[in-house]
């Protein structure tokens, strides 16, 4: 799966969109898209008025992490991965018995938007399975991406193209040669909504923060994201110090 968004819509951190060693091969959106749609037959793509996209092919994919998409009142999802509960979310949400992972998905986007008294964070916790999503929605031009799991079974990277869109794929690769070295995975018990960033589903109070790798001759070489245990969200007072993180990362993704 792969989407790209332009700035505005994604808003990502800042972090991935530093001068990283060895991001100068960087790709616009539109290179992007046509160097995609050349190699996958199967490709079926998702364009926007705006230039931006999203795209879900079935090669190389694994039948333990299967990839679904779905369309739904205006709201795009392209899902990655399985759910346990998913009968119990169909009774919940008033589902049929045909919906899949990606309705479901795109349903508990619904409520949460429109009705739900309890946080994003809450709602990606009632999913209960290993998956990776990318989920728009046009008409309210928002973007929202999670990660649930912990053995990288169900991975999403993420980095900025040369005319800074947010590009995001559950295959390293596809990012990597497309954004240089300005990128890394999406740190598992994550989810990212354009207006409110970065958050964890494990720690919802506390900051998720991108931590920058330096190197000896000064150099920034990547960048890992981890919730500072200490620092709060919604202006919380600080406390304690600044050294003390409690790592969502899986490492770099090489």
């Amino acid at each position: 799966m792969l989407a790209v968004f332009e700035n505005k819509i994604a808003n990502p951190p800042e972090e991935l969109s530093l001068p990283f060693k060895g991001s100068g091969n960087l790709k616009i959106r539109e290179q992007i898209a046509a160097l995609v749609s050349s190699g996958r037959a199967d490709l079926t793509r998702f364009a926007f008025s705006n230039g931006d996209f999203m795209a879900l092919s079935h090669q190389d994919e694994h039948a333990t992490c299967p990839r679904s998409s779905v369309v739904i009142d205006d709201i795009f999802c392209i899902f990655n991965g399985y759910l346990h509960n998913t009968c119990d979310l169909r009774r919940t949400y008033g589902l049929s018995r045909q919906a899949t992972e990606a309705m479901v998905v795109v349903e508990a986007y619904k409520v949460l938007r429109d009705r739900a008294p309890y946080p994003a964070d809450q709602v990606i916790k009632d999913l209960d399975g290993k998956f990776s999503f990318i989920l728009f929605d046009s008409k309210a031009t928002k973007l929202f991406l999670a990660r649930h799991d912990r053995d990288g079974s169900a991975e999403i990277h993420w980095g900025v193209s040369a005319d800074g869109c947010l590009v995001c794929s559950d295959d390293a690769e596809i990012v990597r040669k497309r954004c240089g070295d300005r990128y890394t995975p999406f740190p598992p018990g994550c989810l990212f909504k354009s207006e409110e960033g970065l958050i964890s589903f494990d720690h919802p109070l506390n900051e998720v923060r991108g931590i920058v790798r330096v190197e000896e001759e000064g150099c920034s070489s990547a960048v890992i994201f981890q919730v500072d245990l200490y620092t709060q969200r919604y202006s919380i007072p600080r406390k304690g110090s600044d050294a003390n993180w409690a790592s969502v990362s899986v490492g770099e993704g090489d």
